[in-house]
């Protein structure tokens, strides 16, 4: 099994940074669990992981920002809260294998630590703290940017599946208007305890996607998905 050593090199060459100060990126991968079994161990990453979540709160801020221009403040802290959220860094943090590198307490870790959501979260972020602590602000933007991906293709994946009819409303919404979109069920199949319900979502008459659902909401947001999913919401 690879030493710790071996595992924090690798985690730097898939974040494409090697760090200044090993300690910097050895305390963000510190559980506090883990100094319970490790006295010589005086610090846990609790304190970069504060630190981080401001960093990442700047970062992604402006990028949105920069992003979308005509993106009045309501819609930009949507997106920046689906970046942000503790399932969606948890999954990052796995991405790039931080659940590998946490340093765990022995008790910790046979209770499954290494895969709670709030401890990949925690460690994410406190890898941003690290991050600018070693190098600044541009390096880690530069770091954190390429590991999020076009931010475009993150929020149509996240804020898509958990409201597609929402995030399709504010892709019409400034090119057709607040009253463009119409959803109308053209079937309804199934028994009366199995429906099964066939939604059209239509741009000005012209329809644009169907969807199936076992409720006409369920149907709606369907449809609404296989917009988004098709990139081409018009």
């Amino acid at each position: 099994m690879p030493d710790q050593d071996q595992v924090l090199a690798a985690l730097q060459g898939r974040l494409n940074h090697t760090f200044h100060d090993p300690a910097l990126l050895a305390r963000a991968v510190t559980h506090p669990s883990f100094l319970a079994d490790h006295p010589e161990t005086t610090e846990s990453n609790q304190r970069l992981e504060f630190l981080g979540d401001a960093v990442l709160l700047l970062i992604l801020t402006d990028e949105l920002f920069r992003l979308y221009p005509a993106e009045r403040e309501g819609g930009l802290s949507q997106h920046r809260a689906a970046l942000l959220r503790g399932g969606f860094l948890a999954g990052l943090a796995r991405e790039i294998g931080l659940d590998a590198c946490l340093r765990l307490g022995a008790g910790e870790d046979r209770a499954g630590g290494r895969n709670r959501p709030a401890a990949l979260e925690d460690a994410f972020e406190a890898l941003v703290g690290a991050l600018y602590l070693d190098s600044g602000l541009a390096d880690t933007r530069r770091v954190v940017l390429a590991l999020y991906g076009p931010l475009s293709d993150r929020l149509t994946a996240l804020v898509g599946a958990e409201n597609p009819k929402g995030r399709l409303q504010e892709l019409v919404q400034p090119k057709h208007g607040n009253d463009a979109l119409h959803y109308e069920v053209v079937r309804v199949g199934g028994t009366a305890h199995a429906r099964e319900f066939e939604v059209e979502v239509r741009l000005h008459g012209a329809t644009l996607g169907l969807g199936r659902g076992s409720s006409k909401k369920l149907a709606e947001e369907a449809a609404a998905r296989a917009v988004l999913a098709s990139g081409n919401p018009a």
